[in-house]
């Protein structure tokens, strides 16, 4: 494991919500990162769907750890700002939120995101939100 993949693991398992709502980092690259998590009724909204603020979360934590993956190494990443769009219900048995680094600089990292919810076995997915994050290099 490469000392960046190592840093992105530790971070991910110190984060208390991650743990919570049963996340698992599934994928580090240079530039990319993914996080799954499993369907739980403990993270629905009232309709039964994967609550937003969950899917937030996770496509959140996979846009900064891409972000991280192109940070100098005496730096931390933290997200300055976000936009989400919820496309569909996110209905599915777990989900795939996929972080992406589309630019970055000295202190600014812009990312894209996306989350996909699969259902049953196999490869079929439906992409149930889009992101665009401004994740922020910060000092350790």
């Amino acid at each position: 494991m490469s000392d960046i993949q190592e840093r992105i693991v530790d971070s991910f398992n110190a984060q208390g919500l991650m743990t919570t709502i049963g996340a698992r980092l599934v994928l580090v690259a240079d530039g990319e990162v993914h996080i799954e998590l499993p369907f739980s009724t403990g993270l629905s909204q009232q309709h039964g769907y994967l609550h937003a603020g969950v899917t937030a979360s996770i496509v959140d934590s996979a846009c900064g750890y891409a972000a991280l993956t192109k940070a100098p190494r005496d730096f931390e990443v933290v997200t300055a700002e976000f936009k989400i769009n919820l496309m569909r219900p996110a209905l599915g048995e777990r989900f795939l939120a996929i972080g992406r680094v589309q630019s970055s600089g000295k202190l600014l990292t812009v990312c894209s995101g996306e989350v996909r919810a699969f259902s049953g076995a196999g490869d079929a997915c439906k992409v149930v939100a889009l992101m665009q994050a401004t994740i922020v290099n910060v000092g350790r």
